[in-house]
Formats: C-alpha cells, sequence, structure tokens
C-alpha cells in the first residue's frame, strides 16, 4: 500500500512538472520574434527554438513582439 502511494506521488510529481515547463517556455519563432506566454502569439507559434528565459532568447539573437 505504501509503495502504491509512492509510486502514485512520483509519477504525479513527474507529470506536473512537465506541464509546467511545457508553459514555462519562452519561443523564438523562425522569424526571430521572442514569444512568452503572454504573447499574443505564443499559442500559435509553432515552429520554434525553445529557451528558458527571455533574455536568453534575446541574447541569442531575438527581438521583442511589435505592439
Amino acid at each position: 500500500m505504501q509503495m502504491r502511494f509512492f509510486v502514485f506521488l512520483l509519477l504525479t510529481s513527474l507529470l506536473l512538472s512537465t506541464s509546467t515547463f511545457a508553459y514555462d517556455v519562452v519561443k523564438k519563432s523562425t522569424s526571430g520574434i521572442c514569444h512568452d506566454k503572454k504573447s499574443q502569439y505564443y499559442a500559435k507559434t509553432k515552429n520554434f527554438k525553445s529557451y528558458k528565459t527571455m533574455k536568453e532568447c534575446l541574447d541569442s539573437g531575438g527581438r521583442l513582439p511589435k505592439k
């Protein structure tokens, strides 16, 4: 019983950490625009390179979206 509970907690924490990472990524589109999750085009950007932070994306040569 305790082992099943431990496995359940472990799997749950792995799933949550994976899904959190997927939404916190900064996307640099093929046109060089960096989109964070607040960008109106974040969900539409499908072909991209991912970065952990906006600073990393900008330092790689990306730019902020025009408002």
